[in-house]
């Protein structure tokens, strides 16, 4: 059956494009994509698969269920956007202002809405139940995938599997990772409170810039001295605003900053450091402070059995010239949340534009993707998906050929 699955989606390579060009022109932010969820559940409906909308917020989840007895797998795709202005020169450009895909949500989406379209094609001859979580709002914590999950969307499963397009990678290639892939990604802010007063007379104030500028050089030394060098970790501060005229000394200033950690011990320990720093600071400033760690989205890790699944799965693929196992990645993913509660693996996809002159990185104005690996996409999750029920299957019951 795989074969002719194969086949039928090179068929509709086409409709994919199509799909996420029209979802690139059309982009939603976080947790507004209205839009996006009529049009998926429009789709799913004009071809005759049951779906549920407003889960655990705009989320979706689309069901199929086969004619054999089988497992239950999960599918995922997320549909949101970010605010950032489109600068490419395609057709498919952006029409909202300061809105647009520039991380591949779009391509993620047109994958599973077409390969839902084709598994339910073959459903009398599927094993098991396959549910396609189509997810809100990853790109903005808290995230869609945890009110998803709380209003229901993973009851029944067995096992998940989601894949990332990813645009700095060559087509062909599969990109996993067992275990930790992604990090957790949590944010804070810190106000350092001063005493303002005039440019010229800074012996009168006690100038939050300069306790800014140290903090900032001192939170540096966190991962430097006082994190174990064999556990990753990032702090950065990535907004620092003391807004003044030229001639005054600022009596406040603004940091906000993100950290990634992979070991959960490493986490809390970076969280009460940052605190005891800034309280050092402060001290020896005379300033007073605000602080606040808002933790995101735990890391990804990925289950052995089943990403090993994966790997045999993709390496099947005519299409899929490199099955590679990536470094870790520092960026965060709201799929951490499925694993925490089923098995599966998520994966990259390479999608690098061909010929281009410079790989623009996810987030950025120029973000493209290469839109064959759209089909590499769907064949990999559909290739994973009927592995894994091949596997699984009460004995005597095998899927039609």
């Amino acid at each position: 059956m795989l074969s002719e699955l194969y086949q039928k989606l090179e068929q509709r390579w086409g409709e994919m494009v199509e799909i996420r060009r029209h979802l690139h022109k059309h982009p939603e932010l976080s947790f507004q994509e209205k839009n996006t969820a009529k049009y998926i559940a429009e789709y799913y409906r004009d071809i005759g698969i049951d779906v549920r909308e407003n889960v655990g917020g705009n989320g979706l989840v689309a069901t199929i269920k086969g004619r054999l007895p089988g497992k239950t797998v999960g599918l995922r795709a997320d549909f949101d956007a970010l605010p950032i202005q489109d600068e490419k020169d395609v057709e498919y450009k952006s029409t909202v202002p300061g809105v647009m895909h520039a991380c591949g949500h779009d391509g993620h989406t047109a994958t599973l809405l077409v390969l839902g379209k084709t598994l339910n094609e073959y459903r009398n001859q599927l094993q098991g139940t396959i549910k396609l979580i189509h997810q809100h709002a990853e790109e903005y914590a808290p995230g869609g995938a945890k009110p998803m999950i709380e209003d229901g969307c993973l009851e029944g499963i067995d096992v998940i599997f989601g894949t990332h397009l990813w645009a700095t990678e060559k087509l062909g290639k599969i990109l996993f990772r067992t275990g930790p892939i992604m990090a957790a990604a949590d944010r804070f802010e810190v106000v350092i409170k001063g005493s303002g007063g005039h440019g010229a007379q800074p012996h009168k104030t006690k100038d939050a810039i300069v306790a800014g500028a140290q903090l900032i050089t001192d939170l540096q030394q966190i991962v430097s001295r006082r994190v174990n060098p064999i556990d990753p970790a990032v702090v950065t501060v990535g907004s620092f605003v003391a807004d003044n005229a030229f001639n005054v000394i600022a009596d406040s200033a603004k940091l906000i900053g993100t950290v990634r950690t992979f070991n959960p011990e490493v986490r809390d320990f970076i969280e009460t450091e940052i605190e005891q720093i800034i309280k050092g600071v402060a001290l020896s400033f005379g300033c007073e402070f605000e602080y606040r760690f808002e933790r995101g989205y735990p890391a990804v890790v990925n289950h052995s059995e089943e990403t090993q699944l994966l790997i045999e799965s993709a390496a099947e693929i005519d299409e899929v010239h490199n099955v590679e196992e990536i470094e870790l990645q520092m960026g965060g993913e709201d799929f951490a949340y499925y694993l925490e509660r089923v098995k599966g693996t998520f994966f990259f996809t390479g999608a690098a534009p061909e010929n281009a002159d410079t790989l623009y990185p996810h987030h950025h104005p120029r973000f493209d993707i290469n839109e064959k690996a759209l089909l590499i996409a769907a064949k990999t999750l559909a290739s994973a998906t009927l592995h894994y029920q091949k596997k699984h299957a009460e004995p005597g019951i095998t899927a039609r050929k």
